[in-house]
């Protein structure tokens, strides 16, 4: 973080890591709180095909609802809303004053998600700002966010990042989903995977956060604004 030269950093500590079978993520999940509406979410996600795989993970989400709790959150930005998945996660641990402010370009998604956010009884604590995020994020008030999650479109990821920072307030939290791109950080090839790489580089050193990198489901990212 702030000032170190993270890419020499060599760490001495013993590897405490290990890798997660198939069967041994299930477990994982299953030790999760769950939400039944969620579940079903999955399932009606899922049988949308390929598109799938750009639904949040359940830990993930079980991680959302935690922290979005934890940090007492009243108003929350995503950006990314797809089915309403993560919306939900954030949106359940929100006061009733409450408000998540979620930004969606697709209006096929849109209106999927609009039909979860009703029947999670949800939808006067949910604001979705159909069109592309930029621009919803730019007329917004600088400092007024608690919390920030950011799963869309990879190529916008840095100017999202520089965004969601303007609009958290001080000790505000930020998390970043799919910030190792499948391993291919490691060796970027495709624009996608080069522009994520160069931001994870840049948020680690960026002094205006306190961040950490977790090996949640594609890679989180969790940015404290200082």
């Amino acid at each position: 973080m702030g000032g170190d030269n993270h890419g020499d950093r060599v760490s001495t500590a013993p590897e405490k890591f290990i890798a997660l079978t198939p069967e041994l993520h299930h477990y994982i999940v299953e030790h999760c709180s769950g939400h039944d509406l969620l579940r079903q979410i999955e399932e009606r996600t899922a049988r949308m095909g390929e598109i799938a795989i750009m639904q949040s993970a359940p830990e993930q989400a079980a991680l959302i609802t935690v922290l979005v709790g934890a940090i007492g959150a009243r108003q929350a930005l995503e950006i990314g809303t797809f089915t309403g998945y993560g919306a939900i996660a954030i949106a359940r641990a929100l006061p009733e004053e409450g408000r998540l402010v979620t930004c969606e370009a697709s209006e096929e998604y849109a209106e999927i998600a609009r039909r979860h956010f009703a029947e999670a009884g949800l939808e006067e604590r949910i604001e979705l700002a159909l069109g592309p995020a930029l621009e919803t994020l730019r007329g917004l008030p600088a400092g007024e966010f608690d919390f920030a999650y950011i799963d869309a479109d990879k190529i916008g990821y840095p100017d999202y990042y520089e965004q969601a920072l303007r609009l958290l307030r001080t000790d505000g939290l930020m998390m970043l989903d799919n910030v190792l791109l499948s391993g291919e950080v490691l060796d970027p090839g495709r624009d996608a995977a080069r522009v994520m790489a160069e931001l994870n580089d840049r948020i680690a050193a960026d002094e205006r956060v306190e961040a950490t990198m977790l090996g949640i489901s594609d890679g989180i990212t969790l940015a404290r604004k200082r």
